[in-house]
């Protein structure tokens, strides 16, 4: 269906609305307004959100920048929760205690820590059971919250405040869990990977997909934090498009486990240019430390094909089926 999106940021109301405490520079609340904003209008929200930034920083009490029905909940539950909100909801349903034009959609937002380590158990089982729920994780790739310690969506070689760069290990000694693909294997009707502001076509429209696809979806979207990362605030947009443009974060989509890369770089970048700018891997660029960005390029490039190689086999696959 054609739509304007310039007329849909500027002129649809927001449910996620101004008055957030987030830091200046941060790509949650970015993520949160414009996926919120897929919503149909006259469509009733429930939002689970876990404990993190953007729980801390949009619901202090007596004020709330959720114009939605919103539930704070703890770390590791927060998926339990929404699949909880969208059972009772559906009960309700069957008794007729609930007008049959009502839609009500359930979001869960969790940030990596809450839902690459902690949540993961309780958003593998609401996924695994098909609830009717789109959950949301805003991936910083460190628990930014409470002192920017390591997750396993830190990328390797980072320095935070438990995997420190120094001359004991050179920052985190393990790779980043590949959460979007954990995801897919789980056979939803739809997994996404997106990114805060790199492209607001693409965050929209995978947004009103997971939002309106029947069933357990997930998107997985890239949320720069410039206090863990070490990037000046105003290059919240260079930032993303670095991430997309070395191919460290695709944007692609898995459609009843088919997939499709939604933007290929027309020249793929060297991962310095994403590396350089950040100060938790500015130890990389010290004399005799080359050999960390060349294991850090082959990890890329390494999922990269493998992305590349699942694209091609989805597209035989529908081939063979015409």
């Amino acid at each position: 269906m054609a739509y304007n999106l310039k007329e849909i940021v500027a002129n649809k109301p927001p449910v996620f609305v101004s008055g957030h405490r987030m830091c200046a520079g941060c790509g949650a609340p970015v993520v949160a307004r414009m996926i919120m904003r897929a919503l149909k209008e006259g469509d009733h929200t429930v939002v689970s959100n876990a404990t993190g930034c953007m729980e801390v920083s949009t619901c202090i009490y007596p004020y709330n920048s959720w114009d939605c029905s919103y539930i704070h909940t703890a770390f590791e539950c927060a998926a339990a929760t929404c699949s909880g909100a969208e059972a009772a909801y559906k009960a309700l349903k069957r008794k007729g205690k609930l007008p049959e034009d009502e839609h009500t959609k359930f979001i869960t937002f969790g940030g990596d820590g809450g839902t690459y380590d902690i949540g993961l158990q309780s958003l593998s089982g609401a996924m695994e059971r098909g609830h009717d729920m789109t959950y949301v994780c805003y991936d910083n790739g460190a628990y930014m919250n409470t002192g920017i310690q390591r997750s396993s969506a830190t990328p390797k070689f980072a320095d935070t405040t438990t995997s420190p760069a120094g001359e004991v290990i050179p920052g985190k000694m393990q790779v980043r869990k590949d959460l979007t693909e954990i995801m897919a294997s789980h056979h939803l009707p739809y997994v996404a990977q997106t990114a805060a502001i790199m492209n607001f076509k693409d965050l929209y429209e995978k947004s009103e997909k997971a939002i309106y696809t029947e069933g357990p979806t997930f998107l997985n979207v890239l949320s720069p934090c410039p206090r863990g990362w070490g990037y000046p605030t105003d290059e919240l947009m260079k930032i993303n498009k670095l991430a997309v443009d070395t191919c460290y974060w695709p944007l692609y989509e898995v459609v009843d486990g088919k997939y499709k890369i939604t933007y290929k770089p027309a020249k793929k970048l060297p991962i310095e240019e994403f590396l350089r700018p950040q100060r938790r891997f500015k130890h990389m660029f010290k004399p005799g430390n080359e050999w960390m960005i060349e294991e850090f390029q082959k990890e890329v490039d390494k999922r990269w094909e493998e992305l590349l190689a699942l694209e091609a086999i989805s597209e035989q696959h529908l081939v063979n089926n015409e």
